[in-house]
């Protein structure tokens, strides 16, 4: 059944309606989890936020790594923040944390995402001149080919009016439709934004942040908790493929196969976070110090006892007793002897 949704065709099939069902099923029993997991989901937060800073601005072209992301974010009131990937890094963080302690202020509206903007850029002298502001120029996006040259991938939406015009309607569309299921709002928002491009650089990162703003203004609260940029990271082919398949078509274009994209991800994630939390009954039993360890070292293959005591904030000694009640139920697995001691997940 083909739908039309501000400008574009849907095709609402059972795969997508099951999919939408199966995201808003977790979102029910959400809240049940939120109040059980307490000290889990603190940790998982904090490994989601690096994961995501780290994806989203290598995606982007960022060559640093989750560690050497985690080690800048910790240091960012003693350093100089001067290398380009640093400058991105430190400015994602900003704006993620932002909308994760306000994203019930944040309006939808083109202030507020100029004003997301201008933070997310704020860290670069070489953004300056346009940080905060629509496009002054054209700004189709190209990939660079192996041999130097450079291919348009697809046409953004016009410099001045037309942008400025596109991006008025898309607010506009977003604000006043109450029909239309909050999901399918989400990803057509982050859709159309990223194709119209509104700002000269920056529009990637933003349109990921934005979709984690819009999944949390319309309650889906789990997702800060689970990094929704890693998952389009992994399959960062697969969505540069179907932005191009869309965009191809612009105007009026048929977007079902975005939106079962990015439902894909959200239910991939989904059950990333189901496997994390373990509601599945392998440690409902745990304490939550001991939750909390498990999940560290699932993140953190190889740490050692030193290690989690200290990220942690857990007493070393009663890291050591907790390490081996984990290993008896067959959850972690221990490597190595001595001081050279580590852990992984089993």
């Amino acid at each position: 059944m083909e739908n039309l949704v501000h400008t574009f065709k849907i095709n609402i099939d059972w795969n997508l309606i099951n999919l939408i069902s199966q995201i808003d099923r977790f979102d029910a029993s959400w809240t049940t989890v939120e109040k059980k997991e307490g000290q889990s989901l603190k940790q998982l937060k904090s490994i989601a936020t690096v994961r995501s800073v780290g994806a989203s601005t290598r995606i982007e072209g960022s060559k640093m790594s989750d560690e050497e992301v985690e080690v800048l974010l910790k240091e960012i009131d003693i350093i100089k923040i001067e290398d380009r990937d640093s400058q991105e890094v430190v400015g994602y963080f900003e704006v993620l944390d932002i909308i994760s302690d306000s994203f019930e202020n944040i309006g939808i509206n083109e202030n507020e995402l100029k004003n997301l903007h201008n933070i997310l850029l704020k860290h670069s002298k070489k953004d300056e001149w346009h940080k905060g502001n629509y496009k002054q120029h054209n700004n189709a996006v190209e990939a660079k080919l192996p041999d130097g040259t450079r291919e348009i991938i697809f046409q953004t939406t016009e410099a001045g009016f037309p942008t400025q015009d596109a991006m008025r309607q898309l607010i506009e569309w977003y604000q006043n439709d109450s029909e239309t299921h909050p999901l399918v709002k989400c990803a057509l928002f982050a859709y159309d934004f990223v194709s119209i491009h509104p700002f000269q650089d920056g529009n990637g990162r933003l349109s990921r942040l934005i979709s984690n703003l819009l999944l949390l203004k319309q309650g889906y609260k789990w997702i800060q908790y689970v990094s929704f940029e890693h998952e389009i990271e992994s399959r960062k082919a697969e969505y540069y493929r179907v932005l191009r398949s869309c965009q191809a078509q612009r105007p009026n274009e048929d977007v079902t196969e975005w939106i079962s994209f990015f439902f894909s991800a959200l239910g991939n994630i989904q059950q990333q976070l189901l496997e994390k939390l373990e509601v599945n009954g392998i440690d409902t039993n745990l304490s939550p110090r001991e939750k909390s360890i498990l999940t560290f070292v699932e993140n953190h293959a190889g740490c050692k006892s030193g290690e989690i005591s200290k990220k942690l904030g857990i007493p070393s000694p009663t890291v050591k007793r907790i390490l081996p009640g984990l290993l008896a139920l067959n959850l972690i697995e221990k490597h190595g002897s001595g001081p050279g001691t580590n852990y992984s997940i089993k």
